[in-house]
């Protein structure tokens, strides 16, 4: 899974997204720290205990850097950012019922729209698994380096690496 690159300066409007969601009942909003093992439960439950782990630090961050998608008061989606390294968008997942309704790309963008507001231009999408997804949404483009192996199975910090 490579990681990939995309522009925060074209980024499509999500206002109409929102909306539609909206009418099914389905919110995005911030998670709150007080909710911290609920979001942790769903991750892991849902997706992956390494996901779980990788994404709870999102709740330190100041404003905190991780959306959900809520139906009838229950997680059905998440997406954060800098959680794994600054300017790195992922993890993501939504559950599958609602997959490919708008709920991913809508996580997307409000994590996105978010990275903008901290002044980023570009945001790396870590590791990711729904290329075609990514590109035909965002935009975004492969980064061809490392063979697409990117962060994830790096066994030193790359600026102590052996050269």
């Amino acid at each position: 899974m490579p990681d990939m690159l995309v522009s925060l300066v074209h980024l499509p409007p999500v206002g109409d997204l929102l909306a539609d969601l909206r009418q099914q009942g389905i919110l995005l909003r911030r998670v709150n720290p007080w909710e911290l093992t609920d979001f942790r439960e769903f991750v892991e439950g849902a997706f992956s205990r390494a996901w779980a782990d990788e994404s709870s630090i999102t709740l330190a961050n100041k404003p905190v850097s991780v959306f959900i998608a809520t139906r009838g008061g229950q997680i059905v989606g998440f997406a954060a950012y800098e959680c794994t390294r600054r300017n790195f968008f992922g993890p993501m997942g939504v559950v599958p019922a609602l997959r490919l309704k708008g709920v991913g790309k809508a996580l997307l963008l409000a994590c996105l729209y978010s990275m903008q507001d901290l002044g980023y231009v570009y945001a790396i999408i870590g590791g990711a698994g729904p290329v075609d997804f990514y590109a035909k949404t965002v935009g975004a483009i492969p980064i061809p380096f490392d063979e697409g192996k990117g962060i994830y199975p790096l066994t030193e910090d790359p600026r102590f690496a052996a050269e």
